[in-house]
């Protein structure tokens, strides 16, 4: 006598499971261009590395002797998984299903994957399409009472939902039309993606239309209007592309907070000097360049992975590595509002600066910032509170943190470009251009006087101009060790390599001190 006939039943279970909603629904999932959960699973991980747990959990359907007619999974699959050879937490919506919400769902599941994330220091990978348990207005009728947000026995999902923002990398992929408690977790993350034809919201649009909004999925979720709002971090074309983002993103980055980033081999020389930084920055100040070249010539060949390229434009940010060792990178970016600190981009450096300390990420810095963003609409958006929340942030951090000047660096938000209080590595090109605020506008305040008396005030003012501009030299502030080094530079790479290098061993895994990590 064996088990045979029960492991029967498990196969049969199992093989209702991978039918998931039935061949119509997943005829229907493709036919719209979009893969199944369990395709998607598939895509994302390594080759046969899926364990999946509670796979046959479900509403189960018995004949009148008892027998099993058939079993509709629970529309959460989860389970762990290896993502280049490092095991992570991955848990999917199934669609197909009632549409990912809460009528067909078994809240265990969800949170025991983010249990398990928690608990096993693992990395989580929410793969989201639907309300994503969150429910329909069918759920009244179904569970026969209106469901409390946070109510009795409610809330320990949402506590891991943003509890593992302090301990593990969390990644959200957006992959069709996602609403409401998906919306929630799909922002709860460290780095989201969607493909440009899905949409998220708060609400759909048959609830946003009684509000007299008429308007279309994309209209009012779209790809361009998440990345644009800061709410999605990366648009993509297809889901394969959405993969292979959250790959990328994941390798720059420890398991958990106890663990340091990995460094890798790197065969990008750590002396090249590239000969195209001696002209990469313009003589004429007003006239703009593109940074991107400038950190291409500085980072490891290929090692840059930006985030966010949509919202707070002033700010580049992204993840890179120097000498195969991993950093968050600040850049400036002049040709949006001249690198102007926008309340945009303060809310965009308070994210990334609290996530290099939460994964003891260095911090490279390219500066070229004219100061905050000025004028009524600056003014109204309350910029220079988001400013001082962003120095708050950077001088909360702990982490190494490396800034190399290579314009403009005034006023305020010039202040922030390292922290207050500890040493931290700076050095200015010779394109480097400071003060408390700029000369323009500030000579016809300061010497209104003398201009308005001079027989040719136009001449008057070109004079003070040239007089100030040569005491602006980043030489003379050298010369009072007000700024330690003006460096060529090609000498660049070879200088953060060397950062890079005393930053690894004084970085220490843990939690954070008192920093609290914001999605």
């Amino acid at each position: 006598m064996n088990w045979k006939p029960e492991l029967d039943d498990l196969a049969r279970r199992e093989a209702f499971a991978r039918e998931m909603g039935g061949v119509d629904k997943v005829k229907r999932q493709r036919d719209q261009g979009r893969l199944t959960v369990r395709e998607r699973i598939d895509g994302l991980v390594d080759q046969q590395s899926f364990h999946e747990v509670g796979a046959i959990s479900g509403i189960a359907e018995y004949d009148e002797n008892n027998e099993l007619r058939h079993l509709t999974p629970a529309n959460c699959v989860f389970g762990r998984a290896r993502v280049d050879g490092r095991t992570v937490v991955v848990v999917g919506d199934d669609f197909t299903v009632r549409g990912g919400s809460a009528d067909a769902s078994i809240s265990a599941k969800p949170l025991m994957a983010e249990e398990m994330a928690h608990d096993f220091r693992l990395p989580i990978i929410r793969v989201i399409e639907g309300s994503g348990g969150g429910g329909s207005v069918k759920t009244i009728e179904t569970k026969g009472a209106a469901n409390l947000p946070g109510g009795v026995g409610g809330t320990r999902w949402y506590w891991y939902t943003t509890a593992n923002l302090a301990r593990v990398p969390v990644v959200g992929l957006g992959l069709g039309s996602v609403a409401g408690l998906g919306a929630a977790r799909l922002a709860a993350t460290h780095y989201s993606v969607m493909t440009k034809s899905s949409a998220m919201f708060v609400a759909g649009p048959p609830v946003v239309k009684r509000l007299g909004q008429d308007l279309t999925k994309q209209e009012l979720g779209g790809a361009d209007i998440q990345t644009r709002a800061g709410a999605i971090d990366q648009a993509v074309d297809t889901e394969e592309e959405a993969f292979e983002c959250a790959r990328r993103f994941l390798s720059y980055l420890p398991s958990s907070v106890y663990d340091l980033p990995p460094t890798i081999p790197c065969t990008d020389d750590p002396e090249r000097a590239e000969e195209q930084l001696l002209k990469a920055v313009p003589r004429n100040r007003r006239q703009v360049y593109k940074m991107r070249p400038i950190i291409e010539a500085v980072v490891d060949q290929g090692s840059f992975f930006e985030v966010s390229a949509n919202f707070g434009r002033p700010i580049i940010t992204g993840l890179a590595r120097v000498e195969g060792r991993a950093v968050l990178l600040l850049a400036s970016d002049p040709f949006h509002y001249g690198g102007s600190w926008t309340a945009d981009a303060c809310q965009k450096v308070v994210r990334w600066v609290d996530f290099a300390e939460t994964f003891h990420l260095p911090v490279v810095y390219l500066m070229d910032c004219p100061g905050f963003m000025i004028g009524l609409e600056a003014e109204k958006s309350a910029t220079i509170r988001h400013g001082v929340r962003a120095m708050a942030a950077v001088n909360q951090s702990t982490v190494p943190w490396c800034t190399i000047i290579i314009r403009n660096a005034f006023g305020v938000a010039g202040v922030v470009h390292q922290p207050a209080n500890r040493f931290s590595m700076r050095y200015a090109w010779p394109s480097a251009y400071w003060g408390s605020l700029p000369l323009e506008g500030g000579i016809e305040a300061a010497y209104r006087a003398e201009i308005d008396a001079a027989a040719d005030p136009a001449a008057k003012l070109r004079e003070i101009e040239d007089r100030l501009n040569k005491l602006r030299s980043p030489f003379r502030s050298a010369e009072k060790f007000w700024v330690e080094e003006v460096i060529d530079p090609r000498k660049t790479r070879s200088l953060l390599c060397e950062f890079a290098r005393l930053a690894e061993p004084i970085r220490t895994p843990g939690p954070p001190g008192n920093m609290s990590t914001r999605p």
